[in-house]
């Protein structure tokens, strides 16, 4: 299995609280994604290049009330929260060989759709983030064509994705083992209430964090 860097995930308690948050960061406006029906979720998104893109995903107030617990831990976001880069997600072309040992911490597949996009992408069972959002979950895109390719270009890229966790060998044990190639950096911080994510995008005003 070899993975690289798919996109990251902002989580918030609306869709306009991220959209916000993301445009007054990073001086650009985001453009609509669409609604995941299994989810009962909704998205924007930031295209980042070719492969990689940011998402603001949030749950979807006009949705049915979701058969499964929701990803990206979105079911214990408090609602006064404000939106925050949580977690990020992986791609591979071999999800359907993730054996058991990988299950464990990224979760199983699932398959995914949203409009005519299609994909497969890991989930725990109860929705958290694997290890709290620093392992990622991995996704395979049946299109051969990747939809970040797709988005609107508003010259912005992904510089860097900082990892703050207090077991980083952890996290480097697990990429290791996925043959993960990308612009990641692992960090030891104090304890797991730290943890965090760190992305510096380029923009056309300079480089801003999230």
């Amino acid at each position: 299995m070899q993975t690289s860097l798919d996109h990251l995930v902002i989580v918030a308690p609306t869709l306009e609280a991220g959209d916000r948050f993301v445009s007054q960061r990073l001086g650009v406006e985001l453009q609509p994604g669409g609604c995941h029906r299994l989810m009962g979720t909704h998205n924007k998104l930031l295209r980042l290049g070719t492969h990689t893109y940011l998402e603001v995903i949030a749950v979807d107030p006009m949705a049915p009330p979701a058969h499964r617990p929701r990803w990206f831990d979105l079911d214990r976001l408090p609602a006064n929260v404000s939106p925050r880069l949580a977690h990020w997600v992986a791609k591979t072309d071999t999800l359907k060989t993730l054996g058991p040992k990988f299950e464990e911490v990224v979760g199983q597949v699932q398959p995914m759709s949203r409009g005519e996009l299609c994909w497969d992408i890991t989930i725990l069972a109860d929705g958290s983030l694997p290890l709290k959002g620093a392992a990622p979950s991995l996704i395979q895109w049946e299109q051969p064509v990747h939809p970040a390719s797709m988005l609107e270009d508003k010259g912005c890229f992904l510089q860097m994705l900082d990892i703050f966790h207090p077991e980083p060998e952890r996290i480097s044990h697990l990429l290791d083992a996925l043959n993960f190639s990308g612009p990641v950096r692992l960090h030891r911080c104090d304890s797991v209430e730290t943890s965090r994510l760190v992305s510096c995008i380029g923009t056309p005003s300079g480089l801003k964090n999230l």
